[in-house]
């Protein structure tokens, strides 16, 4: 028996956190403020809220088939500060690797496993996962999306410049995976959310007529200045990543895209710079704006940690 003659796991109470449009605005919201608290816990060495180790005697799945520092490091030591233990694996150090299916995969680590985290070069392989999974799963990232960046984006947001809703938001460079996590966010967020790509860059249609669907202000353009010009944020991220082999065409489009001084300086004069790391200087950024007061990117990638634990005590019921 194989397992397409098989039926798959009944996920309807499960809270998996694929894509962020998959969310309602308030289980969205309800993450956010559970960063917050967590993050406000962690600094105060208080737990007001929770038990000093809410996620005592689970274990989480770390699933890595791409090289990761943020995303590894943020969800091991977050599960281990909520009392949880970690298991990390790559494709290579399981059968997946010697042509195990996905779906028998799924319900054997849900055997072991309270949640798992999975990130991969194959959107298909995440819904997979998710479809067959007993446990809660979660989008570590993918081509198409990477929301747990957008979590932590928003609450650095947040806590530079309070409410997000109602604010301008402004993406500049490839309308890549983080982008379509964003358009997503500021639907359910209530904010506006302008990208300035090159052609052949565009962020994603379905993301688009998606979010305006929804009543969220979406504005494309080829113009990074007429994106940028009194946003609060500036966002950008690689000309360049992992799975890209036109480094050299991609540099010479994405040149105009380029954030320093002169761009910044049509933002709002308290604009913040924000980046999800890692940066090429000189590239996407100058040195100057990534050095400089209108950068938040380490706040930004700190709060990868506050973020994910946030999300983690949500999809195991942990509020």
């Amino acid at each position: 028996m194989t397992a397409s003659t098989l039926r798959p796991q009944n996920n309807k109470k499960l809270r998996h956190f694929l894509d962020l449009k998959d969310l309602s605005a308030a289980e969205l919201r309800a993450i956010l403020d559970l960063a917050a608290d967590v993050k406000l816990c962690q600094h105060n060495r208080r737990y007001p809220l929770h038990p000093k180790q809410p996620l005592a005697g689970r274990t989480l799945g770390l699933i890595l088939a791409q090289p990761s520092t943020r995303t590894r490091v943020s969800f091991e030591v977050g599960m281990e500060q909520l009392g949880g233990a970690v298991s990390v694996l790559s494709p290579s150090d399981m059968q997946l690797g010697r042509g195990e299916t996905i779906a028998d995969t799924a319900r054997v680590l849900s055997r072991f496993l309270d949640i798992i985290v999975l990130r991969t070069g194959n959107d298909d392989d995440l819904r997979e996962l998710a479809k067959w999974s007993s446990v809660p799963v979660i989008n570590g990232l993918t081509p198409v999306s990477h929301p747990i960046q957008i979590l932590a984006d928003v609450l650095t947001f947040e806590e530079h410049r309070g409410p997000i809703s109602g604010r301008t938001l402004a993406w500049v460079g490839d309308g890549n995976n983080v982008a379509t996590s964003l358009i997503e966010a500021a639907a359910l967020l209530n904010f506006t959310l302008r990208l300035a790509t090159p052609e052949g860059f565009d962020p994603s249609e379905s993301a688009i007529k998606w979010a305006r669907q929804q009543g969220a202000l979406i504005e494309t353009m080829r113009d990074p200045l007429q994106a940028v010009k009194g946003a609060d944020a500036v966002i950008t991220d690689t000309w360049v990543s992992m799975s890209d082999t036109d480094a050299e065409r991609r540099h010479m489009l994405f040149k105009p895209y380029h954030v320093d001084k002169a761009l910044m300086s049509h933002a709002a004069p308290n604009a913040i710079f924000m980046h999800c790391l890692p940066a090429h200087i000189g590239e996407e950024v100058s040195q100057e704006i990534f050095e400089g007061p209108h950068s938040v990117v380490f706040d930004e990638a700190e709060n990868r940690l506050h973020s994910q634990k946030g999300l983690l005590l949500w999809c195991l019921g942990q509020e």
